[in-house]
């Protein structure tokens, strides 16, 4: 198989069907690389794949070289809560979100650290960190690695802080398969400022001092509806937003960075995302000047990711 482009640029792409639909959908949208659910998102529990499902979604693979290289976990689990049933039952879907990347040679399992909801910061992260390595010793799947989303801090939800992703991943024993995906959306809204070249090597700066870029392994690409340090989790697209095209010329244009997946996640479907995917590309090109690349308004979305 082909080395990947650089950037390497993709969309979380649907699984209904099947789960090699999103391959397929990755080739109709330009995709270089895909972000799935492994399975119903809403749900504890999921079908397995049947042995033709798995077939096809190889073959398919082989055939487009659209490369799937992070599954995004389930809606329910919180690795952080200490409710039970629900830590009980988030750690064991999180074991085996780990065994179905493992099945689909996906190499990333990327979560949100989850919310403490109540309990307070220092408990969350030492309970994420807790649980993180007990859903590994269930599942076993040590050729996968987990990502630790960047959140925009809503509610009482942990990861807006670069240091509560230095902590967990301390905390948790697994420094060597734990890493980290950067929201633009969400770092964003979580206060760290990405809009003009300054302020990116501002963040990439901190980051780096914070975690250590050795540590970063993916990226989503979204826009914010929402200004910065609004801690509300909003993506818009590329362009369309309050961080302007600047912000994703700066982020495409890092030779830092830019060998790292990158995917989008904004609702509106396959159009869309080819739309994006391309205007992102054409940055990579006309960097200098991106106002020109400026997508016409459209109406504004509101996906959670």
């Amino acid at each position: 198989m082909t080395s990947l482009p650089r950037p390497p640029l993709g969309a979380h792409t649907s699984i209904a069907g099947g789960v090699f639909n999103a391959i397929r959908i990755g080739r109709e949208i330009g995709a270089d690389v895909v972000q799935i659910f492994s399975k119903n998102q809403m749900q504890w529990q999921g079908r397995w794949y049947t042995e033709e499902e798995l077939a096809e979604y190889f073959r398919l693979i082989e055939e487009t070289g659209v490369r799937p290289m992070l599954i995004h976990d389930a809606y329910l689990i919180n690795l952080a809560g200490p409710r039970q049933p629900t830590l009980r039952k988030s750690i064991e879907a999180f074991a085996d979100e780990l065994r179905r990347a493992a099945v689909l040679k996906i190499p990333y399992l990327l979560t949100h650290p989850g919310s403490h909801l109540g309990e307070g910061e220092a408990a969350g992260i030492a309970r994420v960190a807790e649980s993180l390595r007990i859903a590994r010793e269930m599942a076993g799947a040590p050729e996968v690695h987990i990502l630790l989303e960047v959140t925009a801090g809503q509610g009482t939800n942990l990861g807006y802080r670069f240091e509560h992703l230095r902590d967990i991943i301390a905390q948790s024993g697994m420094e060597e398969i734990l890493g980290v995906c950067i929201d633009t959306c969400h770092i964003f809204a979580a206060g760290y400022d990405i809009r003009t070249p300054e302020a990116w090597e501002a963040t990439v700066e901190e980051f780096d001092r914070v975690i250590g870029l050795d540590k970063l392994r993916a990226f989503h690409l979204n826009d914010s509806q929402k200004p910065l340090g609004s801690r509300r989790d909003r993506h818009a697209r590329i362009g369309q937003g309050e961080l302007g095209p600047q912000a994703f010329a700066n982020v495409v244009n890092d030779p830092r960075v830019n060998h790292l997946p990158m995917v989008i996640e904004i609702p509106g479907g396959p159009k869309v995302d080819k739309e994006d995917i391309a205007l992102l590309r054409s940055l990579v090109e006309n960097a200098s000047n991106p106002e020109e690349e400026r997508p016409a308004p459209s109406k504004s979305v509101s996906r959670q990711c």
